[in-house]
């Protein structure tokens, strides 16, 4: 990073190799299970990078459509112009375009294949209920995700789940059998039963939990790095204590449009009640607070002053 900005990096390239690790691992082990050919490998791994490379090159025109949101000028939020263009001159990076949505669920987030193709939306839920402190610490933590490339991460990710579904649901339509059994004379069973219940069951699983893990990695690294963008940890905490309240209050309606960006949101848009948390791409709201708040209180230890007080809302 350049300018004044010094971005820590949490051990994100040791947690994410890892978890790519055991995506791999997850990956190999089916087909070794399932007795896969090599031809058949090839096939789904090209398909998971054909499809989510379309999805990551074009993923700020894709992510802005499916929210249908638009571009507005600085006439029309003169105050997200104006914050935007302080943090990205701070972190020494281009100002990427801004965008709002037209709901009123409080909301924002971040996305584009690197800075210089990035775009920043917000909902008009969040400009009606966040003062201007707590936007700025919103788009300070929006920032880092472009400024870290956890688009291009979470791009791998999803390609690397798609090859572990298909593999799986492929046994539904094509049943597996182990080619080493089927040598054998043992007809594909035992071994090859197995890794088709393994597989058609735990391996779409599998992959939902695995990318959920590294979304999770990334939000709370997208946290500090963002606080430390800002210089105040407390404002996005306000914030991100508002924005999951008025998204419990007034969640998105679930269509593939808006599960599509989900997991980029800075919180989770939908109603998480119950099982369905353990599911969430997002860490738990109290936990990320708690970090921020102490994040607070060590920068003061620290001599470093937070951002100015209250603020007018931010409106739109």
């Amino acid at each position: 990073m350049t300018g004044n900005l010094k971005v820590h990096g949490h051990f994100n390239g040791l947690k994410t190799t890892l978890l790519f690790a055991l995506m791999w691992a997850v990956i190999m082990l089916i087909w070794w299970l399932t007795g896969g050919s090599q031809g058949t490998l090839g096939i789904y791994i090209v398909i998971g990078l054909a499809t989510t490379f379309g999805s990551y090159w074009f993923s700020d025109k894709l992510a802005i459509a499916s929210m249908h949101a638009r571009e507005v000028s600085e006439q029309e939020a003169p105050v997200l112009y104006r914050v935007v263009r302080e943090l990205s001159a701070k972190a020494g990076k281009p100002m990427p375009r801004i965008t709002i949505a037209p709901t009123m669920s409080p909301n924002a987030f971040a996305t584009g294949r690197n800075e210089r193709h990035a775009a920043v939306c917000c909902t008009q839920g969040i400009l009606q209920m966040l003062n201007e402190r707590e936007l700025r610490g919103v788009l300070g933590h929006e920032l880092m995700h472009v400024y870290n490339h956890d688009i291009l991460t979470s791009a791998v990710a999803s390609a690397m789940a798609t090859v572990i579904t298909y593999l799986g649901y492929s046994l539904m339509y094509f049943g597996g059998g182990n080619s080493r059994d089927n040598r054998n004379g043992s007809g594909g069973g035992g071994l090859g039963a197995i890794g088709m219940l393994v597989s058609m069951i735990l391996a779409p699983i599998g992959a939902s939990l695995i990318q959920m893990a590294i979304s999770r990695t990334r939000e709370f690294d997208a946290d500090e790095d963002g606080s430390r963008l800002t210089g105040d940890p407390e404002a996005l905490a306000s914030a991100l204590n508002k924005i999951s309240a008025g998204a419990q209050a007034e969640p998105m309606p679930q269509t593939a449009g808006t599960q599509s960006v989900s997991a980029m949101m800075i919180a989770n848009p939908f109603s998480s009640q119950g099982f369905s948390r353990l599911f969430s791409t997002h860490p738990p709201t109290d936990e990320r607070i708690s970090r921020l708040m102490q994040m607070a209180q060590e920068m003061r230890e620290n001599g470093v002053e937070a951002g100015g007080a209250g603020g007018p809302q931010v409106g739109y």
